[in-house]
């Protein structure tokens, strides 16, 4: 059984970044109280998770991938009844859902049934629902998976909000890489049931230096890799279908000869780019493989440490 730990400081979002299925869920619901772990120990808002779930449960605020919202009713209705079940009084539940409401932008949708929103529309009322208790602790897995770019900037800015103005700590699981870079403070980097990497956006970008260089081919070509092997400018040479990927501490001096060798040998390009390191080199360096063709299987257990 494979091992994963890591710690969140209060006020920032950490991120847990790897494809389906590499664990990212399962350790949510461990930590929710939804699972259990195997073994190892969790504690979360600095209560163990195995010895007072109840008081997690108090502590913590979860929103799942699916819909937690009754479509048939209106988002104040939906508010107001998950306070209730908080234990706030109806006064005290009335008055924070209107706050939400109001904070979220959903005033002039207030008293509309949930099955008429927008999918934005509908995620902004599942991360209010999950804050109707002012939780220490938000567990946000997936938040903005099926939205439009539009309704994921405004989403990016709200978990960025809460973090910073209300200190709390935002745990965000997400497969999008460049989700991960704008919102996370530090992120770990899972990869079948693993952490592969942890650290700042940056501190993993600035561990790969110089410059990648990205290869489109016409078409897959396992002899790629070998040819390129021999432009002495570049490293780390990776191929993923018809992606061939590799490093060089000089993009503008490698890029020549890169292509020049491809066409010795008879393989054509359809496109050849140059860029600084982005996560997704981070990702492909520590893995072996890009996000969107990793491990869809994951791990069937995990060991979770803080």
């Amino acid at each position: 059984m494979r091992g994963l730990s890591f710690s969140a400081a209060k006020g920032t979002v950490f991120g847990l970044l790897g494809p389906n299925g590499a664990g990212k869920s399962t350790t949510v619901k461990i930590l929710s109280t939804l699972s259990v772990a195997d073994s190892g120990s969790a504690r979360v808002a600095g209560i163990d998770v195995a010895a007072r779930p109840d008081r997690v449960r108090q502590a913590i605020g979860f929103v799942a991938q699916k819909p937690g919202t009754d479509p048939m009713g209106t988002a104040t209705e939906n508010l107001e009844l998950a306070g209730r079940l908080h234990g706030m009084s109806r006064r005290d539940a009335k008055a924070r859902a209107r706050e939400l409401i109001e904070k979220f932008g959903l005033s002039e949708a207030a008293d509309r049934l949930v099955r008429t929103y927008s999918g934005g529309m509908a995620r902004k009322l599942d991360v209010a629902l999950g804050l109707m208790h002012r939780p220490q602790v938000l567990f946000l897995d997936e938040p903005t998976t099926g939205l439009d770019p539009q309704a994921r900037s405004e989403m990016w800015h709200e978990i960025a909000r809460m973090a910073g103005d209300e200190q709390m700590t935002v745990l965000l699981t997400t497969h999008y890489l460049d989700e991960a870079d704008h919102l996370a403070d530090r992120l770990a980097i899972v990869d079948n049931g693993a952490v592969v990497a942890a650290g700042t956006p940056e501190e993993l970008k600035s561990d790969l230096r110089g410059d990648a260089v990205l290869v489109e081919l016409a078409e897959a070509d396992s002899t790629a890799p070998a040819v390129l092997r021999r432009v002495p400018e570049l490293r780390e040479i990776t191929m993923d279908g018809c992606t061939v990927r590799g490093r060089t501490d000089d993009g503008a001096r490698a890029l020549p000869p890169v292509l020049a060798a491809l066409e010795e040998a008879g393989i054509v390009v359809t496109s050849a780019t140059l860029a600084r390191p982005s996560l997704d080199d981070v990702y492909l360096r520590h893995t072996g493989h890009s996000l969107e063709t990793g491990d869809a299987e994951g791990p069937k257990s995990l060991e979770v440490a803080k």
